[in-house]
């Protein structure tokens, strides 16, 4: 695979275990991929497809065109061109897996002007990177420092070496426009490298910085999720989420994406629901829509003044939404609930009492000895004699 808990081979390159992204030390990195076409053989005749994913620091990937025809897997640390210099990546699809993200992610992809693959990384280059990787962190830091010192509204939020370390890229977040040109002088003198600043938004800055979200578990961002789709409040409303900020913002302060996996489900379930009948007429008065159960297709209603509610089906509701076109008023919403028999839970039941606790404890009674036995019965005989 290419990752630390590999070996490499005699002329410094990493032997990897060619398992096409199943990793038995537990992964290498974050959004890992499975090619679950790896196994399969490629028509007679078909040639293998050159691009190639790469994965760089945290969740940034890009394609890259294997001109060379080396034999790469997932995992494998290869040398990619930037012009100038070169970087340091790892790869995460190749073959027709790889055709399938570039459709997907880059319909108008180019595949002649794409930038090529140079060569597997060596182990010289290997430790350069790991390097650059572990200078990163104080790097960030003293960026921090300029940027104060020269009163910047912007959070330099993550640095990013290139492999060959002659250039860094500094990812920060500013709500309005920065002039940070004399910063990028103070950082070229101090650093001695090329500076690029990128400017990011905040949903991408908590999937580079990572964290563990209200759920539990890890951010979404951080581990599989690569595209970030708008999230509006109308997610939570048609799910009937509370619309509180606190519960509904993730760590970075923007609607939780997740909003929108169950999204479908609801708009799918809610097509057979009545729409715009929020008030039913009756004799006894008019009834008021309060909530719905989408998933136990209930709709309660209730009276203005009276403090219960009354479960009606979407078919009921639309029932009675009829008759009120039609000027008629039904006597009340009673009338409409559908009696639900109740259905009688059978339990467990002990039938030969093999579930005692006591089952094991007998009581046993102290059986007399032999010398008890025979006073018993000499008193017994001499009470007989004296009886007689």
């Amino acid at each position: 695979m290419g990752c630390d808990n590999c070996s490499t081979a005699s002329d410094g390159t990493p032997k990897g275990c060619k398992n096409n992204g199943t990793c038995s030390s537990g992964g290498c990195d974050k959004l890992e991929v499975y090619d679950w076409l790896a196994n399969l053989a490629l028509p007679e005749g078909q040639q293998a497809y050159d691009i190639v994913e790469v994965r760089f620091k945290n969740s940034r990937k890009s394609f890259y065109r294997n001109a060379q025809q080396l034999s790469l897997y997932a995992g494998d640390i290869i040398i990619v061109d930037t012009s100038p210099g070169y970087d340091v990546g790892v790869v995460s699809l190749t073959g027709e897996l790889a055709r399938i993200q570039v459709r997907k992610k880059e319909p108008n992809f180019k595949p002649f002007e794409t930038k090529k693959i140079l060569r597997i990384a060596n182990q010289e280059e290997i430790d350069k990177w790991i390097k650059g990787r572990s200078l990163e962190k104080e790097l960030m830091h003293k960026a921090r420092t300029l940027a104060l010192n020269l009163n910047l509204e912007m959070k330099i939020s993550d640095v990013e070496y290139q492999g060959d370390l002659s250039k860094v890229t500094f990812y920060y977040t500013a709500e309005g426009r920065v002039d940070f040109r004399q910063l990028i002088k103070n950082m070229a003198d101090q650093f001695k490298v090329r500076i690029d600043m990128r400017q990011i938004g905040s949903r991408q800055e908590a999937a580079r910085l990572g964290g563990i979200g209200t759920c539990g578990r890890e951010l979404c961002c951080t581990t599989w999720l690569t595209d970030f789709r708008s999230v509006s409040t109308s997610a939570a409303r048609y799910q009937q989420l509370s619309l509180n900020p606190q519960k509904l913002a993730g760590q970075c302060g923007k609607l939780k994406c997740c909003l929108n996996y169950e999204l479908d489900s609801y708009l799918d379930v809610m097509k057979s629901f009545p729409k715009n009948e929020n008030k039913l007429q009756t004799e006894k008065g008019d009834a008021y829509h309060f909530k719905t159960d989408v998933f136990k297709r209930i709709m309660w209603f209730g009276y203005q003044g009276e403090t219960g509610l009354i479960a009606l089906t979407p078919e009921r509701v639309k029932e009675i939404a009829k008759l009120n076109r039609e000027g008629k008023r039904p006597k009340e919403l009673n009338e409409f609930v559908e009696k639900v028999e109740k259905e009688v839970e059978i339990g467990y039941s002990n039938v030969v009492g093999q579930d005692s606790l006591n089952r094991f404890e007998k009581s046993f009674t102290k059986r007399p000895n032999n010398k008890n036995r025979n006073k018993n019965k000499n008193n017994n005989l001499s009470q007989k004699s004296d009886n007689s």
